[in-house]
Formats: C-alpha cells, sequence, structure tokens
C-alpha cells in the first residue's frame, strides 16, 4: 500500500472514530443532549467504546480470512487506543455526573449494581493493554508475553457486553446487535486458525517410507 493511501485512511479513521466525540460535543453546545443529558453522554461513550473495541477485534479474523488485508494490522493500535479513550470518558462520566466524585457514593455503587461492578472490571482489563501498546512495551515484554496479555482484550470486550445488558432494562434487546457480531468473531479465530493449519499440513510433502 502506499503511503499517502494509508495516511488517507488514517485521517479517515481519525475522523471517524472522533466522530462520537465531536457529536456530544456540538449536542452540548445546541443544547441537543435531551432531557437526561448525562445518560446521553453515558449511552454515546459507552457505546462507541464496544463498537471500535469491535472493529479492533475483526481485524485478525479479515486478515486470516483475506491475507490481502494483512495492511488492517496497522490500524489495530489505532482502535484499541480509541476504544480505550472511550471507555475511559464512559467511566469518566459517571465518577463526575453520576457519583459527583463521591468515593462512598461510587464505593456504594460499585457493591449493590453488578453492571457497574463488571464495567469498571472491563476498564481495568484494557488499562494494561493500552499501557502497553508501544513499541518500547512490546519489546520490553517480548512478543509471546506481550501477545498473551493482550488476548484481555476478549475478557474486557465480553465484560463490556455483560455491562450493556445488565445496564438496560429487562425485556430491551439493544445488545442483541453487538452480543451477535461478537460472537461470530470470537467463534471465527478458532475456526480460522484451524483453517490454516490444515492448509499447511496439506502443502506439506508426504514423508517417503522405504
Amino acid at each position: 500500500m502506499k503511503r499517502s493511501t494509508l495516511v488517507l485512511l488514517k485521517t479517515l479513521t481519525w475522523l471517524a472514530c472522533l466522530y462520537p466525540l465531536g457529536w456530544l460535543v456540538w449536542a452540548a453546545a445546541t443544547s441537543n443532549l435531551g432531557a437526561d443529558q448525562t445518560h446521553t453522554i453515558t449511552f454515546c461513550t459507552g457505546l462507541a467504546t464496544l463498537r471500535i473495541l469491535t472493529l479492533s477485534l475483526a481485524i485478525t479474523p479479515l486478515r486470516r480470512l483475506w491475507p490481502r488485508l494483512n495492511w488492517l494490522v496497522k490500524f489495530r493500535r489505532l482502535l484499541g487506543l480509541f476504544a480505550f479513550f472511550y471507555a475511559t470518558l464512559h467511566l469518566f462520566t459517571w465518577v463526575a455526573l453520576y457519583a459527583g466524585f463521591d468515593a462512598n457514593s461510587m464505593a456504594a455503587d460499585f457493591a449493590k449494581r453488578r453492571f457497574i461492578t463488571v464495567g469498571i472490571l472491563a476498564w481495568v482489563l484494557l488499562l494494561p493493554l493500552a499501557a502497553t501498546s508501544t513499541n518500547w512495551a512490546i519489546r520490553k515484554l517480548g512478543g509471546k508475553r506481550w501477545s498473551r496479555l493482550h488476548k484481555l482484550v476478549y475478557v474486557a470486550a465480553v465484560c463490556g457486553i455483560v455491562h450493556y445488558w445488565w445496564q438496560v432494562k429487562p425485556g430491551v434487546l439493544t445488545p442483541v446487535t453487538m452480543t451477535v457480531i461478537l460472537g461470530v468473531l470470537f467463534l471465527a479465530r478458532p475456526l480460522l486458525a484451524w483453517r490454516q493449519r490444515s492448509k499447511a499440513s496439506a502443502s506439506r510433502p508426504a514423508a517417503v517410507i522405504g
């Protein structure tokens, strides 16, 4: 891929990832956040987190399915960091707007509301991944250890979906689409890995006996 094309695609990715934040800023400036402004900010940042995290998780299956898309790996770090960025905004919304920076209120919510507990767990799991997203961290940890650490992203994604389900009212099915997409991505990884191993085995020359 030409450098100019890569720069253009990364610029478009930045703009797309910043769109939810830009919309929130515009809506706040024009008084269009709705009757429950805190809920709007919370929902928007949470949904942005899950969507961008899902896109980052889709990169590996897509590369394995179509090797010509190997260039997508150049966008995985950027998407992962944006997912963490929105997860942090989502958490800060709770800390600042719901709890009012009150430690006692936060502790009570953490103990009584399971969706908050699992949501904070998702953020905690993403934190070391964001902190070790640099080339320096990869060199320090070593490729294998870094790769094992970053598998926590799957646990964080599951926690994020559970957080979503536990937050909505009974009977509300808005998390279904995201749940199905993540389920397909999770299932695709071992299936595509098995497919690659099968192809590699089939391409090896048969052992000559005699």
